[in-house]
């Protein structure tokens, strides 16, 4: 009976050595990153018959995404400081948007006109911002 367990025990801790997929002597079969492709001459497009060659960013898209970076920067950065500054730190209902050019405009519903002043004062703060547009409505 203790070689019958023996054996299986020795047959359960050998088995991972001998299922080891031995990398170097093989090349895998499909490729690890679908979304990057292995070709390097243009693929045939069959919904039009010819070839089409991997689109390259213009200028004006490089552009385009930059601005939308910076917008959703500027636009978190007004909201970290409206949620940090201690008297507008239990008013939610503020939303925040930002433009081209660093113009941010604030919307919603607060309690008094003292916080609309103040939201309007802290996004002025924030580094990037040019000018504010205040479209805040005061409950009541």
């Amino acid at each position: 009976m203790k070689r019958i367990a023996i054996l299986v025990s020795a047959l359960f801790l050998s088995a991972p050595a001998f299922a080891q997929d031995k990398q170097s002597t093989r090349e895998p079969s499909v490729n690890p990153n679908p979304n990057v492709s292995s070709e390097s001459t243009p693929r045939a497009n069959p919904s039009t018959g010819g070839t089409e060659s991997p689109r390259v960013p213009t200028a004006e898209d490089r552009e385009n995404n930059r601005n939308a970076v910076s917008d959703a920067t500027l636009t978190g950065k007004v909201k970290t400081a409206l949620a940090t500054d201690v008297g507008l730190k239990t008013v939610t209902g503020i939303n925040v948007d930002s433009d081209k050019g660093g113009v941010v405009t604030l919307k919603g519903k607060v309690d008094t006109a003292d916080q609309k002043k103040r939201a309007e004062m802290v996004a002025k703060k924030v580094s990037g911002v040019k000018s504010v547009k205040n479209q805040l409505e005061i409950k009541g």
